[in-house]
C-alpha cells in the first residue's frame, strides 16, 4: 500500500509539472502576442524611421530652411533700418531752392550732426552737383581720393542719367536707389553704400537729386553689428534653443563655394559680425540686395554645426529608444514574475484549501466515529475505552494545533498577531513540549535523541509561540521521514544566542527549494510531500515567530540525507529585560 501511494504521488508530481509547464509556456506567449509583438513592432518603426532621418539629413535640411527664412526676415529688417536712416537724412537736407551758398552750409551741418555719414551731395539740373566730405578727414588720403571718385562719378552720372533715374525712383514704394561698392580705409579694403533720393518740394519736371555715402567704420562697428545683435536677441526670445552667430561679408568672399578670401581653410574675412562669431563659414548664407548690395548675410550655430546637431539628435533619439526597449523588455519580465507568481499562489492556495479540508476531515471523522461508538457502548473492557478516548484526546489536540496554525497566519496576514514576551526557562519550555509529544513520536517509530541545557539563563520570549515552533518542526520531521526514521532536538548557547535545533534524517529539501519553504502555503515538489497532507503554512509561521524575537530560522538539507532546522533567538541577560509585555506584530 505504502509504495502504491508513493508512485501515486509520483504519477501526480509529473502531472502537475506537464500542467505547470504547460502554464509557463502559455503566459510568455500570451504576453509575447498581446504586448511584445505591437511593441517590438513600433520600436522597429521607430528604428527605421531614425534611420531614415539620419540617411536623407532631413535634420540638417529643416534648420537649413529655418536659417534661409531667418536671413530673409534679416534682411528686410536690415534693409528698411537703412532706408529709415536716409528717410530722417532726406528731412535734413537743405532746399533745392536755396543758393549755393545756403546749401553748401547745409550740407556741413548734416555732416557734423551725423556721423554715421561720410559723404553728401545734391544735385540740381538748373545749378549743378554740390558734394560735401568731413574737413576734418580730407587729409585722409583714402577719404580724399573717395570724395575726388564720387564727385567724378556722380556728376557726370546724374548729369546724363538724372531724369531717367528720378522717374524709376518716384515709382517705387520707397524712392531711394543704392549703390554699393568696395572702397579703402587704412590700406584696407572695406565697403561703403551710397543712397540717392529726390529732394522734397521740387517740381516733378524738375531734376533734383540728394545723396549720402555711409561711412564704413559705422557700418562696420556699429549698424551691423547692432543689427546682428537684434535678430539673434529677437530669434532666441521667440523659439530659445541653441544661440546663433551672424556674419556680414563681401559676397565675393563666397564666389568660389569656398571663399576666395580666407582667414583659415575654411574661414571667410567677416566685414561684420555679432559678437559671438568665431572663425568658419557660414552653415547658410544670403547675398543682401537694395541698400547692401556686394554683401552677403551669414548664419550658424554658437560652438556647434548643424551637423553635429543632427547627430547628436539621432544619437540620443536611439538612446531613448534603446533605453525605452529595455524598458518594454523589463517591464514584461516583471510583469511575467509577478503574473507567474500570482497563478503559482493561487494554485498554492487551492492547495491549501484542499489539504486543509483534508486535514480537518481526518481527526473529525475519527472523533466522530470513536464518540459514536462510546456512545453506543460498543466497547468491551476499560481498556479500550481508555484507549479510544486517548484516540478523541490525541485528534482533538491534532485538530486545534491546526486551527491555532491557520488563526495565528490569518492574525499575521491582518497584521494582528499579538506576541506575549515574559522572561521564560526555555530549557523547560523545550523538555516539557517534547513531553507532551513523546507519545506521537513513539508511535511512529522513530529513535528520538535530545540534548538540552539546564544551564540557560531566562529568555523573553512567547512560550506558546515558541512551543508551537517547536511542535512545527518535529510534525515535519515526523511526516516527511520515509526510510531511517530519527529525530533529534537540541537546545544549547553559543556567542551570545541560543539555539534550537531539530533534524531528522528523512527525505531531504533540495537546495533549489530550500529558501522557498518559508514562503506560506509552498510544498516541496517531492512526491512524499505530496502524498502527505498538509497546509504549507508551518514553516511560514515558524519563520515569523523568529523575526519577532528578533531572531532567524536556517536549514540544513540535501535530498535523501535528511534536515535540520535551526531556531536562533538573541540572549540577553535577565536583569536588563523590562517587565512582560504584549507587542503586536504586523506579517
Amino acid at each position: 500500500m505504502k509504495s502504491n501511494s508513493v508512485e501515486g504521488g509520483r504519477t501526480m508530481g509529473r502531472l502537475r509539472r506537464f500542467l505547470d509547464g504547460r502554464t509557463r509556456i502559455r503566459l510568455p506567449l500570451t504576453l509575447a502576442l498581446a504586448v511584445m509583438l505591437p511593441a517590438a513592432a513600433l520600436i522597429c518603426v521607430n528604428f527605421y524611421h531614425l534611420k531614415s532621418i539620419e540617411r536623407d539629413k532631413q535634420i540638417e535640411a529643416a534648420i537649413h530652411r529655418d536659417f534661409q527664412q531667418m536671413l530673409a526676415i534679416s534682411e528686410k529688417q536690415i534693409n528698411h533700418k537703412a532706408y529709415t536712416i536716409v528717410e530722417e537724412l532726406g528731412d535734413a537736407f537743405p532746399s533745392a531752392d536755396a543758393d549755393k551758398t545756403a546749401k553748401v552750409y547745409g550740407l556741413d551741418l548734416l555732416l557734423s550732426e551725423h556721423p554715421a555719414v561720410a559723404h553728401v551731395f545734391c544735385f540740381d539740373g538748373d545749378t549743378g552737383f554740390i558734394l560735401r566730405s568731413p574737413s576734418l578727414e580730407m587729409g585722409d588720403r583714402y577719404v580724399d581720393d573717395e570724395h575726388h571718385r564720387l564727385e567724378k562719378t556722380f556728376a557726370g552720372w546724374l548729369s546724363f542719367e538724372g531724369k531717367t533715374m528720378l522717374e524709376t525712383m518716384r515709382k517705387k514704394r520707397r524712392p531711394v536707389t543704392w549703390y554699393g561698392e568696395r572702397t579703402k580705409r587704412d590700406g584696407r579694403y572695406t565697403y561703403t553704400t551710397t543712397a540717392m533720393f529726390p529732394l522734397q518740394h521740387v517740381g516733378k519736371d524738375r531734376v533734383a537729386i540728394g545723396g549720402v555715402t555711409f561711412e564704413p567704420g559705422y557700418l562696420k562697428r556699429t549698424f551691423f553689428p547692432e543689427m546682428l545683435e537684434s535678430l539673434i536677441a529677437h530669434k532666441l526670445a521667440e523659439e530659445g534653443g541653441n544661440r546663433l552667430a551672424m556674419v556680414v561679408y563681401p559676397t565675393e568672399a563666397d564666389s568660389d563655394g569656398a571663399g576666395s578670401v580666407l582667414t583659415g581653410v575654411y574661414g571667410i574675412e567677416p566685414f561684420a559680425a555679432s559678437a559671438q562669431w568665431t572663425d568658419g563659414k557660414p552653415e547658410v548664407s544670403r547675398n543682401l540686395s537694395e541698400a547692401f548690395e556686394g554683401l552677403t548675410l551669414g548664419i550658424k550655430f554658437q560652438g556647434t554645426s548643424v551637423a553635429a546637431l543632427s547627430r547628436r539628435w539621432i544619437m540620443s533619439s536611439f538612446i531613448t529608444l534603446g533605453v525605452l526597449s529595455l524598458l518594454l523588455v523589463g517591464g514584461l519580465v516583471l510583469t511575467y514574475r509577478s503574473v507567474s507568481k500570482e497563478v503559482a499562489l493561487a494554485r498554492l492556495k487551492s492547495d491549501f484549501v484542499s489539504n486543509v479540508s483534508h486535514e480537518l476531515r481526518t481527526p473529525l471523522s475519527l472523533i466522530r466515529l470513536y464518540a459514536e461508538t462510546l456512545e453506543l457502548r460498543r466497547v468491551q473492557g476499560e481498556q479500550k475505552t481508555t484507549e479510544y478516548y486517548a484516540i478523541i484526546r490525541k485528534e482533538s489536540e491534532r485538530l486545534t494545533a491546526l486551527i491555532n496554525n491557520i488563526l495565528d497566519f490569518s492574525r499575521i496576514e491582518a497584521g494582528r498577531k499579538e506576541y506575549e514576551f515574559r522572561q521564560t526557562d526555555l530549557a523547560e519550555l523545550v523538555t516539557n513540549t517534547l513531553d507532551t509529544y513523546r507519545d506521537q513520536i513513539d508511535e511512529h517509530g522513530f529513535t528520538f535523541e535530545r540534548s538540552i541545557d539546564p544551564s540557560l539563563p531566562p529568555v523573553r520570549v512567547d512560550q506558546e509561540a515558541i512551543a508551537r515552533s517547536l511542535v512545527n518542526l518535529v510534525n515535519n520531521a515526523l511526516k516527511y521521514s520515509d526510510r531511517e526514521k530519527f529525530l533529534a532536538v537540541k537546545l544549547y548557547r553559543t556567542e551570545g544566542v541560543v539555539k534550537l535545533e531539530v533534524a531528522d534524517r528523512g527525505i531531504g529539501i533540495a537546495r533549489n527549494e530550500q529558501s522557498k519553504i518559508f514562503e506560506k502555503f509552498y510544498r516541496a515538489g517531492d512526491p512524499l510531500v505530496h502524498n502527505t497532507k498538509g497546509s504549507g503554512l508551518g514553516l511560514s509561521l515558524v519563520r515569523h515567530i523568529a523575526h519577532a524575537h528578533g531572531g532567524e530560522v536556517d536549514v540544513e538539507s540535501a535530498p535523501g540525507k535528511g534536515s535540520r532546522f535551526t531556531l536562533t533567538l538573541p540572549l540577553e541577560p535577565a536583569t536588563r529585560q523590562p517587565a512582560d509585555d504584549v507587542v503586536r506584530m504586523a506579517g
